[in-house]
């Protein structure tokens, strides 16, 4: 009976050993919420005792990824969710709103800001601009694909293609408005506010651009989900909320 009750105590101290173990946790999400999450990652080790691993990439890339089922405990993608939740790979219950991103205009630092309260002023400001740079909506970027749609409701498609520079990512399109290549840039005001050289004139008005919902899974295929679940809490917190805000960034849907 002694035997017994010590290989008991054995087999439960062995268990909760595995349950508080430290874990490292793998996390895949769209460039636009890079910063924020960078930011939060040491915040979540120190609280938890796990260690955070980050892959950043475009929206529309991300989502693809994670349709195709590549191995990340904490998929972060962008909505539609239809193909993401169809695709299995995600565990649909764990569907956490994380934060929205708006496009934004930027111009170089001390630059004069221009009017972009309305759709006609932001309309006056490209027709009468030399030259714009925004992320390539062909590669996925999803600051790209949403810039397209307003010039599509502006009316001005054909009209801007001459003036268009199109860049590899946010960071792109901020490099070329630093370098004066372009006298108008835009993309996430997350990605405008952590580069140099540039300032945020404001976000694009909602009448012509969409905000961008950012949404939170666990993997299907998590081989850490206590962990994976833990960082999507932490990445929900009110914690969390006020970073966004720093970068830019609204919390929650």
């Amino acid at each position: 009976m002694k035997h017994l009750l010590l290989s008991a105590v054995a087999i439960i101290t062995v268990c909760s050993s595995d349950l508080g173990r430290a874990a490292e946790v793998t996390l895949i999400a769209p460039g636009g919420i890079r910063a924020a999450v960078e930011q939060m990652i040491p915040d979540f080790e120190r609280a938890t005792g796990h260690k955070g691993k980050a892959t950043f990439g475009s929206g529309g890339g991300t989502k693809e990824r994670v349709i195709m089922g590549e191995p990340f405990d904490v998929p972060v993608v962008q909505l539609p969710l239809e193909l993401v939740i169809a695709s299995g790979h995600v565990v649909a219950a764990s569907e956490t709103p994380l934060a929205t991103v708006s496009v934004g205009v930027a111009v170089r630092t001390g630059a004069p800001k221009p009017d972009i309260s309305t759709a006609d002023a932001v309309k006056r400001l490209l027709l009468g601009s030399k030259a714009i740079a925004y992320p390539n909506a062909a590669s996925g970027a999803a600051a790209g694909v949403s810039f397209n749609e307003t010039l599509e409701k502006l009316g001005i498609t054909e009209v801007m293609k001459p003036k268009i520079k199109v860049a590899q990512g946010g960071r792109g399109a901020m490099e070329l408005l630093a370098k004066g290549e372009v006298d108008i840039g835009l993309t996430f005001i997350s990605e405008i506010i952590t580069e140099p050289g540039v300032e945020v004139v404001g976000p694009l008005p909602r009448i012509i651009s969409t905000p961008t919902a950012l949404v939170g899974f666990v993997s299907a295929h998590s081989k850490e989900p206590e962990a994976a679940k833990a960082l999507v809490r932490y990445l929900s917190s009110p914690e969390a909320a006020a970073v966004y805000k720093e970068r830019g960034m609204q919390p929650g849907r």
